[in-house]
């Protein structure tokens, strides 16, 4: 059974604070409650919580105050500023003094429990992610990106909403105008995904009895839904082993890694072409699946082979370059596989992902 999360809420506003148990707990998540800053940071020396929501204003010491004080002695606890007084200065400053993310009131509970949820797995990830290494200093451009980004663009989204019902959209230039808004907002979504994708945690909980060949059809019915690789004149073939063995594994994240080798084969070829995904069994010392997946599209330039697993290395127009860093941090830090990467400029692309064939881990 997964532990609560404990959160401390650190605010004197009695009716807001009951709006704040009444939604947290309603997630299961265990609250405690401090109605002034010595009693918050009182609790926090006795027991250490996961997360705290703080207010600026407080009958005795300045939230302020409170955030310097706890960040002295606790420099790992998430801490996300929640107030009524002050603007982006107010916001930055607190950024600046160790705050993880900065919320206005009146403020939406789902942009509060996704706030805290981003704020959780930025942590965890920094604590049980071994391979974080040269990339730490993404721990203080997340929560940013977090603020700054992806809040926003609920509200983006929620004015396009009545935009597109309240105007007239055989006006085409009007059409046109709204679609791009939409686009451009599902991109930054998504590229905030990909980021936050990057920095959560395993969670052994999800590892499970799983058939490689039934997410190799999955993801085939993903790419044919989402690209529409017919009308590109792009052909996808699925070879697979009939007497591949099942393997344990978290089956969400091989179907991500697997689709994102299949958008960047479907995007290598924009002139139409052949992609096939080829499953096999390997009977070795190590017993092992082998997943090939080959396209006959543009290819890659040797210079770039080295970088390509590198995070926000791109060399697409559009790409977050989190793609493929994604894919390796899945199938080798994740699941103790290996990916490879065959290419040539103009020579099509071949990327090989092996698979130990594990017992079932102890515990799981």
């Amino acid at each position: 059974m997964i532990p609560q999360k404990r959160i401390l809420i650190i605010d004197d506003n009695a009716l807001f604070v009951n709006f704040l148990v009444r939604v947290l707990e309603g997630k299961g998540y265990e609250i405690s409650v401090a109605y002034d800053g010595q009693t918050g940071i009182q609790k926090v020396h006795k027991d250490v919580p996961d997360l705290i929501l703080l207010d600026l204003k407080l009958p005795d010491l300045s939230g302020e105050e409170v955030l310097e004080t706890i960040r002295a002695n606790h420099k790992q606890i998430p801490i996300i500023v929640v107030t009524g007084y002050g603007g982006e200065q107010i916001a930055v400053e607190m950024m600046k003094k160790g705050a993880t993310d900065y919320l206005s009131k009146p403020i939406d509970h789902e942009i509060l429990l996704q706030s805290i949820q981003d704020a959780i797995d930025i942590k965890e990830a920094q604590l049980q992610d071994k391979a974080w290494g040269e990339w730490g200093s993404l721990e203080f451009f997340f929560p940013f990106l977090a603020h700054e980004v992806r809040n926003p663009l609920h509200a983006i989204s929620g004015a396009l909403t009545i935009i597109k019902r309240r105007s007239d959209l055989n006006d085409r230039l009007l059409a046109q105008s709204i679609k791009i808004i939409d686009e451009e907002v599902q991109h930054l979504n998504h590229f905030v995904q990909e980021c936050l994708n990057f920095v959560r945690p395993p969670n052994p909980v999800l590892i499970t009895e799983i058939d490689v060949n039934e997410v190799i059809s999955i993801i085939v019915n993903m790419m044919t839904q989402m690209f529409d690789p017919q009308a590109k004149g792009i052909t996808i073939i699925a070879e697979k082993d009939p007497q591949l063995p099942r393997i344990h594994a978290n089956y969400e994240e091989l179907k991500q890694a697997f689709l994102n080798i299949g958008q960047n084969a479907i995007e290598a070829m924009p002139n139409g072409g052949t992609f096939t995904i080829t499953t096999s069994f390997k009977i070795e010392s190590d017993p092992k699946i082998e997943i090939l997946f080959k396209d006959n599209g543009m290819g890659i330039r040797q210079e770039h082979i080295n970088q390509l697993f590198r995070p926000f290395f791109t060399t697409k127009q559009r790409g977050s370059g989190l793609g493929l860093a994604i894919c390796r941090r899945i199938i080798e830090e994740r699941h103790g596989g290996k990916i490879m990467i065959t290419t040539g400029e103009n020579q099509g692309t071949t990327f090989k992902v092996e698979l130990p064939v594990h017992p079932k881990p102890e515990g799981i």
